[in-house]
């Protein structure tokens, strides 16, 4: 009842009592007498409580007079109406899912919606995210931490990079911008191995990578050198399950038939 204009909390508890008290609810609600300033909205409202209460009324007939009643003072409330008007369409669609009304407020209660709907607007970026940037996209910009994949011969430089002494200059400049774009925090990793492609799905055909030549020994021993995964004192991986063995032995022995 505080939704109309003119109802404040002192209006609506004195209402509340009358109706409480009162053996017929809705002539209690009749014979009330509104402030002045809700005279005008205030008929509207004893319509709608009492087509609420009329025997005849099914379910879910009765949200969408609710509903109906509610526009004009959400228009009146909230400048994002046409919006919210969305969302209460939503919700009568819904209840329409449900077989009573308790049974809909039960549901809603206890699995509320987290957000309401709004136009799109400037995103917010959430504190745990990832930017996938190229080098020569990230050059102008800096981030606080940056991670350099695949520090190694062949990548940097790439192997089809090397024909020239100005493109390895090329090279050496690309990886200068990427270690640059770090504010705080640079990491640079070397993959200890590179698997070969075109190889069946269980296959460990690789070879070896080593790091890159613009990076030679006086300058790694700067960085802080880890290595992932650590080593355990459990000492090396168990070897493969006994399925996959005997899977390889079957394949082999298929192969001499």
């Amino acid at each position: 009842v505080q939704l109309i204009a003119g109802v404040g909390p002192a209006t609506a508890t004195r209402l509340l009592d009358v109706m409480s008290e009162a053996p017929e609810p809705l002539a209690a609600l009749e014979a009330f007498q509104p402030p002045s300033s809700a005279a005008g909205e205030w008929q509207a409202f004893v319509q709608l409580y009492r087509a609420l209460r009329h025997p005849q009324l099914d379910w879910p007939a009765d949200m969408d007079l609710a509903r109906r009643w509610y526009l004009p003072q959400m228009e009146r409330i909230h400048d994002d109406a046409q919006t919210r008007k969305g969302d209460l369409e939503q919700l009568e669609r819904m209840a329409a899912g449900y077989a009573s009304r308790e049974r809909f407020l039960t549901e809603l209660t206890l699995d509320p919606p987290e957000a309401t709907s709004d136009q799109s607007g400037p995103p917010h970026l959430d504190e745990d995210y990832l930017i996938l940037s190229t080098i020569h996209s990230a050059k102008g910009q800096e981030w606080t931490s940056v991670h350099v994949l695949n520090v190694v011969d062949g990548c940097m430089p790439s192997d089809l990079a090397t024909g020239s002494a100005p493109e390895i200059e090329e090279e050496r400049r690309l990886l200068y911008v990427a270690m640059t774009r770090a504010r705080e925090h640079l990491q640079l990793l070397v993959p200890h191995k590179f698997y070969v492609t075109q190889q069946s799905a269980m296959g460990d055909r690789h070879i070896y990578a080593s790091r890159t030549r613009f990076i030679p020994d006086a300058i790694a021993a700067q960085f802080e050198t880890c290595v992932w995964p650590l080593a355990t004192s459990e000492g090396p991986r168990s070897a493969s399950p006994g399925g996959v063995t005997v899977q390889v032995r079957d394949r082999a022995r298929a192969a001499w038939r």
